[in-house]
């Protein structure tokens, strides 16, 4: 039963896989490069929500941080796009690491509303900070030459770079969560006690999981900033950690394509509903709603319980019903004074 599960999961994989590498053939392709940036950013996002029960109001914070860094890195020193996009990491990383040993200390709504209050500080930082240009942001930001060779501004090695770190942030995830880590941060998740008592360190593995959680959003922040070669306020603001939160609900809580598939629709309707103007939030509502009612798991949630439900259903007559002893089964049982 595992191996058949692993085995829809390849395949899953896989379709997503191919989808992203043909699809720029038949979409426009900036936008298939900013649905891979926000499904990474969601992606991260899940990880910690989804396998270490931790609910973060202020995920936004790393997404902008990082766009900042590389956006000035590029910009102003100059740096190669690998560097920048190192370097707005390594920024995120840092303010995971200072952000997470004050967080963790609390639990539930206590951590949300700590991450919510430091993103915004973090906010209203970048707004008037001189180096970000406030309101107006870091404008017209080099993409460069990635390596000293692939010119960037070429529109397939740039979606071929986004692909290749969507690609490498998602498998990292996807290593992360089956790995010895990742099964220690749900068991903390499902009960922290147990696990305290089993002798691991329950804030140092969710310190680490907020680390992790926060490069890769940088990871995912780095890239937009030089496919849109801009840096605003709009990555930092608290609508975006609202938006990341929809996504992983949305796709489903806790499955590895979830993020991916909400993150799609997301975009999708903010890319083609556009010329509803400011509808398009109450359209997004409506359907959040919707989702909530109708897929309680999520889409790729309710669609994998629904495919394990398929796979059970043709030994659920003989699991109900085990086998009938034999009669020398039963008199043996008995023992020699049975009758």
């Amino acid at each position: 039963m595992k191996a058949e599960a692993l085995a829809h999961q390849r395949i899953a994989l896989g379709v997503m896989a191919a989808f992203f590498a043909l699809a720029p053939l038949v979409a426009y392709p900036v936008f298939l490069m900013k649905v891979m940036c926000f499904a990474l950013f969601a992606c991260a996002f899940n990880l910690l929500i989804g396998y270490g029960g931790l609910l973060s109001f202020g995920h936004a914070m790393f997404l902008g941080t990082a766009g900042y860094a590389s956006a000035h890195a590029a910009k102003v020193w100059g740096f190669p796009p690998e560097l920048a996009i190192l370097f707005g990491t390594a920024c995120s990383a840092l303010l995971g690491l200072v952000t997470g040993l004050l967080a963790i200390r609390r639990q539930g709504i206590y951590f949300a509303m700590i991450t919510l209050a430091l993103a915004q500080m973090v906010y209203f930082f970048y707004l008037q900070a001189p180096f970000t240009g406030g309101e107006d942001g870091i404008q017209a930001v080099p993409r460069g030459k990635l390596f000293g060779l692939i010119d960037l501004k070429n529109a397939w090695a740039m979606y071929s770079l986004v692909f290749a770190v969507f690609a490498g942030g998602f498998l990292l995830i996807h290593r992360a969560v089956p790995s010895p880590f990742g099964q220690v941060l749900k068991a903390i998740r499902e009960n922290e006690p147990r696990a305290l008592s089993l002798g691991y360190d329950a804030d140092r593995y969710k310190l680490l999981a907020f680390i992790l959680s926060a490069g890769l959003s940088g990871l995912a922040g780095s890239v937009k900033s030089l496919v849109f070669q801009l840096a605003s306020l709009t990555d930092v603001q608290w609508t975006m950690s609202g938006e990341v939160v929809l996504m992983t609900l949305v796709g489903g809580l806790g499955t590895v394509l979830g993020p991916v598939v909400g993150a799609f629709l997301l975009v999708g309707m903010q890319h083609y509903l556009a010329q509803l103007g400011s509808w398009v939030t109450v359209v997004q509502g409506f359907i959040f709603v919707f989702c909530v009612l109708v897929f309680r798991r999520g889409i790729v949630g309710v669609i994998a319980s629904y495919a394990a439900g398929r796979r059970k259903a043709p030994g659920s007559s003989s699991a109900a019903s085990p086998p009938a002893e034999r009669p020398t089964e039963v008199r043996a049982a008995a023992g020699p004074g049975g009758s």
